[in-house]
């Protein structure tokens, strides 16, 4: 796609309320792919903090590539991991991985 050639996402399609929903019914989300070591990362980092989260796996969804897409238009990237603490997009799997590190991904949890 050349600049300008954007297609337009639907942020009313199914797949886009799906996303809407699912990022607001847990602390934690992680939009993700199987096979991808940065969203592994992301998973380790709540997993070693003992924290439950919600997991969309996207290569293992029909709608996946849709889906990437309205977390595109949502967050401005569609690459994954896209991580949402309380609604909250925080960033893919180096940035939870330094909010972490520095203690604030922990504090984020807790208030």
């Amino acid at each position: 796609m050349g600049t300008g050639a954007s297609k337009a996402i639907n942020m009313n399609s199914a797949a886009a309320e799906f996303v809407k929903a699912t990022i607001s019914s847990d602390t934690v989300v992680i939009f993700s792919k199987t096979y991808c070591p940065y969203c592994k990362m992301a998973k380790e980092v709540f997993n070693n903090l003992k924290h439950k989260y919600t997991l969309i796996e996207l290569d293992q969804r029909e709608d996946g590539s849709e889906m990437q897409d309205v977390l595109g238009e949502l967050t401005g990237a569609r690459s994954v991991p896209r991580v949402f603490v309380k609604g909250k997009f925080v960033g893919g799997g180096t940035d939870v991985q330094a909010l972490y590190n520095k203690g604030e991904l922990q504090l984020m949890l807790a208030a």
